[in-house]
């Protein structure tokens, strides 16, 4: 199983009834233009709408990308966790263009802090100086 991606998040509300939200985060196990795939105990069927909010935490000002509809595609059962893949719909975004942006900039952060994990820490395409 994938690890999560480091400092990135997903913020959601599940209504209770007529007057009670609840505020969830899931963990990020994936993301790529077309979406993601969350882990979270909360349970989805493929087919629901999840508007939701990707938070990228970083030192001095967290990156965002608010309002993107994501709709479940699969749910796969993990222990008592629920791994959804959510395909974004970036059209129905009051301003699709900006969100665009937004999930561009979150990918290459994601991307970069990627990379320099895999260097520090000896993994693939890492080489070796050549003996002398």
């Amino acid at each position: 199983m994938k690890e999560a991606i480091p400092d990135l998040i997903a913020r959601f509300r599940i209504k209770h009834g007529l007057f009670r939200k609840e505020l969830v985060e899931a963990q990020v196990f994936d993301l790529d233009q077309f979406g993601c795939v969350l882990k979270t105990d909360k349970i989805f069927n493929p087919g629901d709408t999840l508007p939701l909010d990707l938070v990228m935490t970083m030192p001095f000002d967290n990156i965002r990308a608010k309002g993107v509809s994501g709709l479940v595609t699969e749910r796969r059962k993990h222990c008592s966790n629920f791994f959804y893949s959510v395909d974004f719909n970036i059209s129905e975004s009051p301003q699709p263009a900006l969100l665009a942006e937004q999930l561009e900039r979150i990918r290459e952060v994601v991307g970069k802090k990627q990379s320099l994990r895999s260097r520090r820490s000896g993994g693939p395409g890492r080489r070796s100086s050549p003996a002398t």
